[in-house]
């Protein structure tokens, strides 16, 4: 049996979704409540730069269907720490800092380093054993989001399925990364839907798509967000792919 193909967006607040994705009767309050009947996923973007608090990740989670799942990007400055102490501090910090109070309904973290960061076996060997697998009873299952050509090898591979650390998936023309199996689940960021087309990207390449991850769901549990490119496209691009994948369960 297939694992589940959870397809959707990046964070659900952007002015140009009052046009071209919410209804004039959705209020602003009750926006992540429409969106995420819509899609299956969200991806949210803003705890890279700055703290949420446990309340309101628990609020947000009470918002969405059961079968919805968030992830969350980590703070960006989780993934610049030069020592394995500043690691574990800064790794720890944004653990203990109420994510999990999200519950079953967190999918993933995304610790997305800078394209500036080289593979070096040692530092991502030590950033990854600072990684816990769960916290307060709450399964954590981490991706790895890198941007740089020395990640495209067989001992960073290793590493990942060392750790069982999902490397993610970037359809980005400047910063493109492979599908690696290294994980019980599959990461990708789709970025490159245009404005001229009303889903985003043309029926052929979403066909494409859906056969893609249909492929990787044989085997894991897989996260598709249309994230960046025409950002206005984006909520369509997700709603079209989940019409070719179908919705969990």
């Amino acid at each position: 049996m297939p694992h589940p193909i959870r397809a959707g967006i990046g964070g659900w607040n952007y002015e140009p979704w009052r046009e071209t994705f919410y209804p004039p009767e959705v209020k602003k309050a009750g926006e992540l409540a429409y969106a995420s009947r819509q899609v299956t996923a969200i991806e949210i973007n803003s705890t890279f730069y700055r703290g949420q608090s446990e309340a309101t990740f628990a609020k947000w989670a009470e918002e969405v269907p059961e079968d919805f799942r968030f992830t969350v990007k980590a703070h960006r400055a989780t993934t610049i720490r030069k020592t394995v102490e500043d690691m574990r501090s800064s790794v720890g910090m944004f653990i203990e800092g109420g994510v999990t109070a999200m519950g079953e309904k967190l999918g993933a973290i995304n610790w997305q380093f800078p394209e500036t960061r080289k593979f070096d076996d040692d530092y991502f060997g030590a950033f990854c054993s600072c990684l816990p697998p769960e916290h307060k009873g709450v399964r954590l299952r981490h991706a790895i989001e890198v941007r740089n050509d020395t990640f495209r090898n067989e001992a960073f591979t290793d590493l990942m399925r060392q750790h069982g650390c999902a490397v993610v998936f970037a359809d980005d023309p400047d910063w493109p990364m492979p599908d690696i199996e290294t994980a019980d689940f599959a990461y990708a960021r789709l970025q490159q839907t245009r404005s001229e087309l009303e889903t985003g990207y043309p029926p052929a390449e979403l066909d494409a798509w859906a056969k893609t991850l249909k492929g990787w769901a044989k085997k894991r549990e897989v996260f598709a967000f249309f994230i960046a490119g025409a950002k206005e496209r984006n909520p369509a691009a997700a709603k079209a792919l989940i019409e070719r994948v179908g919705r969990p369960g």
